[in-house]
């Protein structure tokens, strides 16, 4: 029997709204925090949690909490979860891991020293198109990948970054940390390490914020096989495709859609995946605009099973490691200042 796991939720943005549903599906949620009073009260008020305004109170008092659910801004990934980890707490943690590699590796190591496991919030991962095509490429049905691309063409107006911290340096990273982590998380789950990259990013349409808006990257990868990753928030008025096509010595695949939720394209020598043309869970909505799938159900059911089971496969954090390391590779090639 799998045990009870009581919980703690550390910002109550947007996205913790779908992680407090969750949890209360899953276990307990002992108490929230965030430095917005009101956000702490509504999301606590509403599931029955402690509310608190610093994490540093919350990690003192909520002592019974065996998991801490990180949902603050990027650029505090990493310091909220070395104080979860030293408080105790298994972590769950929104993408990314955190912005800046030194930190990743620093969750890693206190991880190792507190005998504390790390989870990174990879919901794309479960998007019935993704899935089938890790299964493909496991049994090698597509044989050597040659060449990919990568599409991710979204639009994010002005209103998405007024009185936010999206858009900072600091505190966001960059698009390819907010917007597009997903993406490099799949590139590295289907083909394996990056070898090197190749890099221009602008901002050509979002002055007010200190980030790129718009990318190019070529990436030759460990095995050999080389490709593209263009990105942008400038899609006129919506999001316009999410998509990853592969070019494999025994076949070529193309998942697309605006969030990776269609097999769009699929030809190869064995038998197709038999498929609908639209199949996934809806994207997670955020109001004005929409964002990747919600398949956080499916990350709170294999969170359990990998707590109870250490062989239990869910991402961890070697997987948000790579994350963050090819990212930060992208914008250390890039002409950004």
């Amino acid at each position: 029997m799998l045990m009870s796991h009581k919980f703690v939720l550390i910002g109550c943005g947007r996205i913790a709204q779908r992680h407090a549903e969750q949890i209360a599906r899953v276990g307990q949620l002992l108490a929230v925090c965030d430095i917005v009073r009101e956000k702490a009260m509504d999301t606590g008020l509403k599931y029955g949690a402690a509310v608190y305004t610093d994490i540093e109170s919350l990690l003192s008092n909520e002592l019974e909490a065996d998991i801490a659910v990180i949902c603050s801004p990027n650029g505090l990934h990493a310091a909220h979860s070395i104080r979860s980890l030293q408080a105790g707490k298994h972590v769950l943690v929104e993408k990314p891991l955190s912005i800046h590699m030194s930190d990743a590796l620093n969750i890693q190591k206190t991880a190792s020293d507190f005998n504390k496991q790390v989870f990174v919030v990879k919901q794309n991962r479960f998007n019935p198109p993704v899935e089938a095509v890790k299964e493909m490429l496991r049994q090698n049905q597509l044989g050597k990948i040659s060449s990919f691309q990568i599409n991710c063409f979204w639009n994010r107006p002005a209103s998405y970054y007024e009185n936010t911290w999206k858009g900072s340096l600091q505190l966001d990273g960059g698009a390819l940390y907010t917007q597009f982590s997903h993406f490099i998380d799949l590139l590295y789950w289907f083909l394996g390490d990056v070898k090197s990259v190749q890099t221009l990013a602008r901002n050509f349409h979002h002055p007010y914020i200190e980030t790129d808006d718009t990318g190019i990257v070529v990436f030759e990868m460990m095995d050999g096989a080389i490709g593209t990753l263009q990105y942008t928030t400038n899609a006129y008025r919506k999001n316009m495709e999410g998509s990853i096509t592969l070019f494999g010595e025994k076949g070529t695949v193309k998942i697309g859609g605006q969030y990776l939720n269609t097999l769009e394209y699929q030809q190869t020598e064995e038998e197709a995946i038999v498929m609908p043309a639209n199949l996934g869970n809806k994207a997670n909505d955020y109001g004005f605009y929409q964002g990747s799938m919600s398949n956080h159900d499916q990350v709170y059911d294999h969170l359990l099973k990998a707590l109870n089971n250490e062989s239990h496969q869910l991402a961890g954090i070697q997987d948000g490691i790579k994350s963050v390391a090819i990212i930060e590779s992208i914008y250390q090639q890039s002409n950004l200042s």
